[in-house]
């Protein structure tokens, strides 16, 4: 395989944008683990006392990233998020005025490898959120098991990523003063491993939790569409039924998380690596679909407002596929 280097006098803000990206990666794939081997080390230390302090610490805030985090706008002004931002671009796109007197859920899709439009535009302050969607909190939901890594779950939740589980969503839909977004990547760990260039394939046929949640607390759904989060990592072949794909989705199963064997382009070279590859995302906010509140929804409720979300995110995606480079020939397809 031949190596194509990058070259030595590419400008410093591609260099920072590229820094931003690699520390953003590195906080996903390694920081949890560094953040557990170092309250293990001081543990073991002499200054144990510390981690004891901070034990006591994490036992009484244990509920607190399902009861809508712990959100520090001086970490989401950040000025690395502006690098991060523009390393891909990335941008977000508002087709509607929301009412901040309400609650939204937005089903974010698709999932990609590591929804870095998802963080991007709702975890950090780069491509305006708060500007464009006055008197709205966005929260990101996130998988439970990431929020029990001590250290860590203070650094996720500083940007408004909370916990995935249902009591999180229902804080975020339930709460009386409105205000709140939670954002849900529907497809989940295994969309991911379907997270390659070109594919327009999500799986929300049988996804239906957030929409009885929407139902009993009166939330408004919200569909987007984050053009482009597909494109950012090439995936190994795993299809359906393939050994690969067996391995994966039994290791989904045992630890909750997904394991997409992805790869892009390196820090210093553009054949391989780690790093994703430069390409634009916009994240497209669609319009909200009003939700009456239905204490105790019944089967049918609940299949009647799943049906009218697919035709509204299959909307948005046909009158905005153009702008972002799909071709009229390419459609979403659920499973």
């Amino acid at each position: 395989m031949k190596i194509e280097f990058a070259p030595l006098n590419i400008p410093l803000r591609r260099r920072l944008q590229t820094a931003a990206v690699l520390q953003w990666m590195f906080s996903f794939l390694a920081l949890a683990q560094c953040c557990l081997a170092g309250f293990v080390l001081l543990a073991l230390s002499d200054w144990w006392m510390l981690s004891m302090l901070y034990a006591g610490w994490l036992w009484l805030d244990w509920d607190t990233p399902t009861c809508g985090g712990r959100r520090s706008q001086w970490v989401r002004n950040w000025s690395i998020w502006e690098h991060f931002r523009d390393y891909f671009p990335l941008s977000l796109v508002k087709t509607a005025d929301l009412d901040p007197r309400k609650n939204y859920i937005f089903g974010f899709h698709p999932h990609g490898v590591l929804v870095a439009g998802g963080f991007g535009n709702f975890c950090t302050e780069a491509t305006g959120f708060s500007a464009l969607f006055p008197g709205l909190k966005p929260h990101l939901l996130m998988l439970p098991f990431w929020f029990r890594i001590p250290l860590f779950r203070e650094y996720i939740m500083f940007g408004g990523l909370v916990s995935s589980c249902k009591s999180s969503l229902s804080y975020l839909a339930s709460r009386p003063e409105g205000g709140n977004v939670a954002v849900v990547a529907v497809g989940g760990a295994p969309e991911a491993l379907d997270a390659r260039p070109g594919a327009l394939r999500l799986q929300v046929l049988n996804r239906k939790g957030f929409i009885k949640l929407a139902l009993k607390h009166g939330a408004q759904l919200v569909p987007v569409f984050s053009f482009g989060e597909n494109e950012l990592f090439d995936q190994m072949k795993n299809p359906t039924g393939s050994p690969l794909r067996t391995l994966q989705e039994r290791m989904q199963s045992i630890m909750g998380v997904a394991l997409p064997l992805f790869h892009a382009r390196g820090v210093f070279q553009y054949s391989f690596g780690l790093i994703p590859y430069r390409s634009a995302i916009h994240t497209v906010v669609g319009k909200p679909i009003s939700v009456a509140q239905t204490s105790c929804p019944s089967r049918e409720d609940i299949e009647s407002l799943h049906r009218v979300y697919l035709q509204s995110l299959t909307e948005l995606f046909e009158q905005n596929k153009h702008t972002y480079g799909i071709e009229e020939d390419q459609h979403l397809s659920f499973i």
